[in-house]
């Protein structure tokens, strides 16, 4: 239970610098996101979040199992959400009123955080590749292997019972 327990940490560990690197993209590497970047920063944090939830205080096999299921759906709603920029939004002139676009201006996360969820950008715009490889498909690979950890928690749970 103790390598769960710290294969969780990492999750939200790598998941919380994840964040910390897209806001070192914007700032100091001027990157605007946009919509679709800064609704994978909300999945990101979430992560984070149900990651620590898990860890607190005396967590057993099955409350790890739990936060580990709900931390590899996210992941899944991840991938789909850096796939859907890559392959739909980044081809299109804006991403206003999308799924993203309406998750983050109607929640007010965009107005009430602006440093950290404000959209700035077009999707098409927000195309850049760093390495050879475009910005959405990193965060795309990210979730994957977050999810992958994830997954090896359930399975490790679940073989011991």
């Amino acid at each position: 239970m103790y390598r769960n327990k710290l294969i969780l940490s990492a999750i939200g560990l790598i998941s919380f610098c994840g964040v910390c690197l897209a806001l070192i993209s914007q700032y100091v590497f001027d990157m605007p996101p946009c919509a679709w970047c800064v609704f994978q920063r909300l999945i990101y944090l979430t992560i984070s979040a149900m990651c620590l939830a898990g860890v607190v205080g005396q967590p057993s096999r099955s409350r790890i199992s739990v936060f580990a299921a709900v931390v590899l759906a996210l992941c899944l709603g991840g991938v789909t959400a850096a796939w859907y920029q890559a392959n739909v939004a980044a081809q299109a002139f804006s991403c206003a009123q999308t799924f993203a676009d309406q998750v983050m201006t109607q929640s007010g996360l965009d107005a009430t955080m602006p440093w950290l969820f404000g959209i700035f950008a077009s999707c098409m715009d927000a195309k850049v590749t760093v390495l050879g490889l475009e910005y959405s498909y990193w965060s795309l690979i990210l979730f994957m292997l977050l999810g992958s950890f994830a997954t090896v928690i359930l399975l490790s749970s679940t073989s011991k019972r």
